[in-house]
């Protein structure tokens, strides 16, 4: 069973249709969005401060998302894939973003729509993204325009992980 729990008198916040893995924890000041997927071992502290996931994202495997005390919270918009083992902190997301497997989203950073950070990227504090382009490397730095392909898979993979949490949902 999934570990849930309030911190603070904060209880998570779940919306409708969205899986959430047996072995994932939320805590505290969380608000997940509806037709949304929190994956196997994913954490999602909302103890220090909020974190909100917007509608029809995926936060997968062993993904870390937290917040800085009295100072950033972590808001994720819709259509949102955060990639196996990423660290996403305190930050801001807008919609339609991939970030890469191991990437790491630091404080005060801003990802802008329709933008792919690569798998094993920095994207370090106070850094903005800017919407349309691929960001890859350590620090991360805008490599190129993303292709149709890409703005594509955007629009595509959020939909993917609804019908992959659907599965896990069949035996309930």
């Amino acid at each position: 069973m999934a570990t849930i729990l309030p911190v603070l008198d904060k209880y998570p916040q779940i919306g409708e249709d969205t899986f959430i893995a047996p072995n994932c924890t939320l805590v505290g000041d969380v608000q997940i969005g509806a037709h949304c997927s929190i994956w196997f071992n994913a954490v999602v502290r909302g103890d220090v401060n909020y974190i909100k996931v917007g509608d029809y994202s995926n936060i997968q495997d062993n993904v870390t998302i937290h917040g800085t005390y009295q100072k950033n919270g972590t808001d994720i918009g819709n259509y949102v894939n955060i990639g196996h083992n990423a660290i996403v902190h305190g930050c801001v997301i807008h919609d339609h973003v991939l970030i890469g497997m191991g990437a790491i989203v630091m404080d005060k950073a801003i990802i802008e729509s329709n933008v792919i950070i690569a798998a094993g990227a920095v994207v370090l504090e106070n850094t903005h993204c800017e919407g349309g382009y691929l960001y890859a490397g350590v620090p991360a730095k805008k490599i190129k325009p993303l292709s149709e392909e890409q703005l594509n898979l955007l629009q595509k993979l959020p939909h993917n992980y609804v019908l992959y949490s659907s599965w896990f949902k069949e035996g309930e």
